[in-house]
């Protein structure tokens, strides 16, 4: 079971969030959320779930587009001075930075991300999204404005029993590295993009 641990002031380039450190004992998972505004309000939060990408969040690769959609979130709640990003420990779509890696190599050989996680043993997509639950009733949010375009993530939350008032797309530019993730996120696995 996820439990909350503490809570900080977290000043960044976009403003001042809160952040607040969950930590999943049984999967040795730390997770976080990052808050600006009043999440506990009767009005739908703005809110994205993002999932770790190391090498696009932290590295600026250009294999992805995990980066800019964080800095898209980040962004826009600032602008709005209210919303949330649930930071999920669930890199590669679950199977891990080494193996994330692995799959990298065999893209450069031709095979596309869902292939390459499958050629490794795995399934296209791994992540749970079971745990936003705990996290999203200790911020106090019920109704949201999901910043996503994985309508996997919109039934799974509306499955944790919260409502999604809308969806809204996070559109980023593609470039000559990212071009077939993209299609494949879209053509394989459903994304709006």
């Amino acid at each position: 079971m996820l439990r909350f641990i503490e809570t900080s002031k977290l000043p960044t380039r976009w403003g001042e969030f809160n952040i607040h450190a969950f930590e999943d004992p049984f999967k040795g998972k730390e997770h976080i959320a990052i808050t600006m505004g009043d999440c506990a309000s009767n009005e739908p939060l703005l809110l994205r779930i993002h999932s770790e990408c190391l090498t696009g969040d932290a590295l600026g690769s250009l294999r992805c587009d995990c980066g800019e959609q964080l800095d898209h979130a980040l962004k826009l709640i600032s602008e709005k001075k209210r919303g949330a990003i649930l930071y999920l420990r669930q890199e590669g779509r679950g199977i891990g930075l080494v193996n994330k890696i692995r799959a990298y190599n065999l893209q450069d050989k031709g095979a596309d991300t869902v292939e390459a996680n499958e050629r490794l043993g795995f399934g296209a997509d791994l992540r749970d999204y079971s745990i936003c639950g705990p996290m999203l009733k200790h911020i106090g949010t019920k109704e949201v404005i999901l910043m996503t375009n994985n309508p996997k993530k919109i039934k799974a939350i509306e499955e944790l029993g919260i409502k999604v008032a809308k969806r809204h797309p996070i559109v980023t530019k593609s470039n000559p590295h990212n071009d077939k993730y993209l299609s494949t996120k879209s053509g394989k696995l459903g994304h709006l993009i």
